[in-house]
């Protein structure tokens, strides 16, 4: 009999363990030798966008605290969706970590069936970025300031026509919120890329751009911003009003974050925000970034997380709303 109970002991301590090791859990071991080899970020998007450049200079820069290459792969398709999925499938043990960006985060999981959830699927690492979008105009334009637009929606609905990245893409649903408070109707056209909408707007066959604009088209005096869709005012661009101080306050969520997969451990993701936020202060990230002019915007883990969750929830109830989603 006590035979017995010491055999039904040891397999209930082992089997666990088994399962453990199987699962792709780190062990002890391989977490105090982290990383012992190169790491793979994903990135959801083509290469040469904005949050393609942005992954690849911090990345250069961590690389030096972590002493082990990160390889950037591109894996596009499915409005980022298909890479992002791939973050949180990958095995968690820190080797395989991404950039998770904001519609695969906050928008297309609400009105699409995707296999991961944005909040109980990944770990987030790091904020170390924003993207820098607004309201853009041709230079020429009547429009001096954004009040100017508003009067002249209010009393001309849906003349004012705008480009942005899409149906449901972030700055289409600032917008739809601006005039939703507004009490105004604009008329949508959805593009496919930035360049798309630069050259309508440049043609003429919008009235103005939201999204993305073109720094030497906007440093050439081609077209103007009448406000900026970021969380605090751009030093850069100090005449122009981000979206808060004219008056609406509600979430502008356009970060680039780092993420992995949910069970990585935590002394993996404490060395890997160690080393990004290192690569945050080094001279030639910061300059390179004012070249690219991408705003830098850091958040720790644990804020980012709390970040993620209340954007999830705010756009959950806004999508609601607006009759996108039951």
């Amino acid at each position: 009999m006590c035979l017995l109970k010491s055999k039904m002991f040891f397999f209930l301590c082992v089997i666990p363990l088994f399962f453990l090791a199987e699962s792709g859990f780190p062990q002890e071991e391989e977490i105090s030798k982290y990383p012992s080899r190169a790491i793979t970020c994903i990135h959801p998007f083509p290469p040469g966008n904005a949050g393609d450049l942005v992954i690849r200079l911090i990345s250069k820069e961590a690389e030096k605290f972590l002493s082990k290459p990160i390889v950037i792969l591109n894996k596009p398709g499915a409005s980022g969706t298909l890479g992002t999925a791939a973050i949180a499938a990958s095995k968690p043990d820190g080797y395989t970590i991404g950039n998770c960006q904001p519609s695969p985060m906050f928008v297309t999981p609400l009105l699409e069936n995707i296999p991961y959830h944005p909040i109980k699927d990944f770990k987030m690492i790091i904020q170390y970025a924003c993207f820098n979008m607004g309201v853009a105009f041709k230079a020429d334009s009547p429009f001096k300031a954004f009040k100017d637009l508003i009067d002249y929606a209010r009393q001309n609905p849906k003349r004012l026509t705008y480009g942005s990245p899409g149906v449901n893409s972030m700055p289409y649903l600032i917008m739809e919120q601006i005039a939703k408070k507004e009490k105004v109707r604009f008329t949508h056209i959805p593009f496919k890329a930035t360049s798309e909408t630069q050259t309508a707007l440049l043609g003429g066959h919008v009235h103005f751009g939201a999204g993305d604009f073109n720094y030497s088209l906007l440093e050439g005096g081609e077209i103007r911003l009448l406000a900026l869709f970021r969380e605090e005012p751009a030093e850069e661009y100090p005449q122009t009003p981000i979206v808060k101080e004219l008056g609406y306050d509600f979430p502008i969520p356009l970060p680039h974050t780092l993420c992995g997969p949910k069970g990585i451990p935590e002394e993996i993701i404490k060395r890997l925000e160690d080393a990004y936020t290192k690569a945050m202060k080094q001279p030639s990230f910061i300059e390179g970034m004012k070249e690219l002019r991408v705003p830098i915007r850091y958040r720790g883990s644990k804020e980012l997380s709390d970040y993620v969750v209340y954007n999830y929830d705010y756009f959950a109830k806004l999508l609601k709303e607006m009759g996108l989603r039951e």
